[in-house]
């Protein structure tokens, strides 16, 4: 079981809405067919062709892309931040929907998705609040996590009222040393987004 992270539209559209309402999730990069059967060389081969990302872009794009097509797979989970609000949610297979496949609409590469729970962001855990920040438009999440009742896991225990006790079952001290260290960098970042969440989860961490 894998968790990612997946943007939740182009710049300045938020679709957020439209997943949860049509249980699904989406990557843009249009212009280079269906991906179902398509390695991540030959992914960044059509988007080349596709000559719709700027050459600087291709390797992160190629990257975006191979994950929601291969990395990701049918039972994985997707956590989506949206302001006030995150969702998370049981990733099914990967679709083209070619009727969206255009620079103006960007909803041709799909998920489903069937949404499990959704908690204010502030009663987020802190060490993935932190996470779901970045520009990238998917992302996977390398920390620990629970073998199972993800879905639990997600919630800052502090806000549910869960034991100390169960608290040292999920994030031992190592673990959470490593995770207030790469906090602590963030602080630094050059991204005022990512800061804010940086300081956020430190100081829910402090309390």
């Amino acid at each position: 079981m894998k968790l990612f992270r997946v943007k939740t539209g182009l710049p300045g559209v938020n679709r957020m809405k439209e997943f949860l309402e049509e249980n699904y999730v989406c990557i843009g990069y249009t212009g280079v067919g269906d991906l179902e059967h398509a390695g991540k060389k030959e992914i960044h081969t059509r988007l080349v062709l596709a000559g719709t990302i700027a050459e600087a872009e291709l390797e992160a794009a190629a990257d975006s892309l191979d994950m929601f097509v291969n990395v990701m797979q049918d039972g994985d989970y997707v956590l989506i931040e949206d302001g006030e609000w995150a969702y998370l949610g049981d990733l099914g297979d990967y679709f083209y929907a070619e009727a969206f496949d255009s620079a103006e609409d960007g909803r041709c590469h799909r998920r489903g998705v069937t949404w499990l729970k959704t908690v204010p962001a502030p009663a987020l855990n802190p060490l993935l609040r932190a996470w779901t920040g970045g520009e990238e438009a998917v992302l996977q999440y390398n920390g620990p996590l629970p073998e199972a009742r993800l879905e639990l896991w997600i919630t800052d225990p502090s806000a549910d009222g869960i034991p100390e006790s169960e608290k040292a079952e999920w994030v031992d001290a190592e673990t959470l040393s490593k995770a207030l260290t790469v906090l602590k960098c963030a602080l630094d970042s050059e991204d005022a987004d990512r800061r804010e969440r940086a300081a956020i989860a430190l100081l829910q961490y402090a309390k």
